[in-house]
C-alpha cells in the first residue's frame, strides 16, 4: 500500500477526461480518487473510488480533504475549478505534512490569476502586452475622448470565471447603467482579433516551463474551447515562457491569448487544466505523465513544442447514467 501513487482530483464535475488520462498513465502504480459535491458529477464515475464531499468553502472541508488524503495516501492533490485555486495554495503546507504535494502555484501568484485588474496591472509594469482594462469609468472615458479606446467594450467583474455576467456594450450609458447595479467591475478593451489557448505544465522543482501546447480557437461555448487546431509560433513559445518565469508559475496552467494585426496580446491565465486541455493531450502534450514524474520526485525534461500542427479537436455530448 506505502508504495501506491495514489492522486486526488478535487471539484471532478464534468471533466471525465482528465481523470481517464491520470488513470491511463499511472495504470497499475496508483489510484485515481475523485471528489465532487454532487452525486451527479459524470467524471466521478470514471475513478477508482470516489467521494461525495461538502461545498468548498464550507465549514470542516479542508479536514474531509485532509482526512481523504491520509486514509487514501494519496501522494498529490489537484483542483479542477476555480474556487478551489486559492484554498489550495492556501493551504499547501497542511497537505505536504501529511505527504500529498498539492500541483498549485503560490497563493499570491493564484490570487493575481483571479484579479484581472491586478493582472493588468502586473502584465503592463513587466512590458507584456495584455487587453485594456480599466475600473475607473471616467478615466475610460477620457480615453475614449482621447481616440485611445472605443466602443464596443467589455463590462466583467474583476474577480470572475466561467465568462459569468460578461457583457458586450456599445454606450456610457450601458456603462452607467451596470456600474449603478454591480460593484467590482471593469471595463476591458474588445480585441478583434484571432484567440489563442496555451496549455503549459511548469516543473514543480526546476521551475521551467517543460511543455507548451498551443492552439487557435474556432468556437467558444460558455468560456470555453468547443473547436480548435494545434499551432506552433516560436514568437509565441517566447512570450510564454517568459511570462510563466516572471510570474512563478508551478504546474498545470491555461493562458488565453489574442492576436491581433500580427501581435500577441496576453488577455488571462488559470492556474489549473483548461477546459481545452484534452486537445493537448491527445496531440501528445503528456501533462498527468509530467505530474507524475514530479510527484515520484524526478525533475521533466522540456519537450517544448513537440507535437504536430494542425491537429484539429472538436468536443461532443457524452451521457453517464446513473441508477
Amino acid at each position: 500500500m506505502g508504495n501506491e501513487l495514489n492522486i486526488l482530483i478535487l471539484s471532478c464535475g464534468t471533466r471525465n477526461k482528465i481523470v481517464q488520462y491520470f488513470k491511463k498513465e499511472l495504470g497499475s502504480s496508483g489510484l485515481v480518487i475523485a471528489t465532487d459535491c454532487s452525486d451527479l458529477a459524470p467524471a466521478l464515475y470514471e475513478a477508482d473510488k470516489h467521494f461525495i464531499v461538502p461545498r468548498v468553502g464550507d465549514e470542516g472541508y479542508l479536514d474531509v480533504i485532509l482526512s481523504i488524503c491520509k486514509e487514501n495516501n494519496i501522494k498529490a492533490v489537484l483542483s479542477l475549478i476555480d474556487p478551489e485555486l486559492s484554498f489550495l495554495a492556501e493551504h499547501k503546507q497542511e497537505f505536504v505534512d501529511i505527504g500529498t504535494l498539492p500541483i498549485i502555484s503560490e497563493l499570491e501568484v493564484v490570487k493575481m490569476c483571479f484579479d484581472k485588474y491586478t493582472m493588468f496591472k502586473f502584465l503592463v509594469q513587466n512590458g507584456f502586452q495584455t487587453v485594456k482594462s480599466y475600473v475607473d469609468k471616467e478615466q475610460f472615458y477620457k480615453d475614449v475622448e482621447a481616440g485611445i479606446i472605443n466602443y464596443p467594450v467589455f463590462v466583467k467583474p474583476v474577480k470572475g470565471s466561467a465568462s459569468i455576467n460578461i457583457n458586450k456594450v456599445t454606450s456610457k450609458e450601458e456603462i452607467e447603467l451596470l456600474f449603478s447595479r454591480f460593484d467590482n467591475l471593469m471595463i476591458q478593451e474588445f480585441m478583434d482579433g484571432t484567440e489563442y489557448g496555451a496549455d503549459v505544465y511548469i516543473d514543480i522543482f526546476s521551475d521551467e516551463p517543460v511543455a507548451i501546447f498551443t492552439k487557435e480557437k474556432i468556437k467558444m461555448r460558455a468560456g470555453e474551447t468547443d473547436k480548435s487546431v494545434s499551432i506552433k509560433d516560436k514568437q509565441l513559445f517566447e512570450l510564454i515562457k517568459n511570462l510563466v518565469q516572471i510570474i512563478g508559475f508551478k504546474g498545470i496552467i491555461d493562458i488565453d491569448i489574442f492576436k491581433v494585426k500580427g501581435e500577441y496580446y496576453i488577455s488571462e491565465v488559470n492556474p489549473r487544466f483548461g477546459g481545452g486541455y484534452p486537445h493537448a493531450f491527445e496531440s501528445g502534450v503528456n501533462v498527468p505523465r509530467m505530474i507524475i514524474n514530479n510527484v515520484n520526485g524526478d525533475i521533466n525534461v522540456s519537450e517544448m513544442g513537440m507535437y504536430d500542427e494542425g491537429i484539429y479537436m472538436m468536443k461532443f455530448n457524452e451521457l453517464k447514467i446513473k441508477k
